[in-house]
């Protein structure tokens, strides 16, 4: 079983950066890690994910270019690093983990895939 803490949610203005943060504890043979996002009165959204083998990363069209994930393996930590933010960004963001070694193919965002969830971090931005 693994832990999953997220940290770094703040509030800030449009166009500013914030960097979140996923710590995992326990079971760390994790191969993608996911930040979700999910808005009051919308569906929860898969945003950006990485393998922990290959360092492979995919992301939602909505935040390409602005956001990009990383992983540091010494730290059992993936990044968020979220940059021209928008106020459609507001929402609580997760981190998710799943062990698939044989891949998700299509599924990357599929938020049942996972099973390991952290208990989120809010980002509010304003306009």
């Amino acid at each position: 079983q693994v832990r999953l803490v997220e940290s770094g949610g703040d509030s800030v203005q449009a166009g500013g950066s914030l960097r979140l943060a996923c710590v995992s504890y326990g079971d760390t043979s994790l191969n993608y890690i996911t930040w979700f996002r999910h808005a009051p009165g919308k569906q929860r959204q898969g945003v950006a994910a990485i393998s922990s083998v290959t360092g492979g990363t995919f992301y939602a069209d909505s935040v390409k270019g602005r956001f990009a994930i990383s992983q540091d393996k010494t730290k059992n930590t993936v990044y968020l690093q979220m940059n021209s933010l928008k106020a459609e960004d507001t929402a609580m963001y997760y981190c998710a983990a799943v062990r698939a070694p044989y891949g998700l193919a299509g599924r990357i965002f599929f938020a049942t895939e996972y099973n390991s969830w952290g208990r989120g971090t809010q980002v509010t931005v304003s306009s």
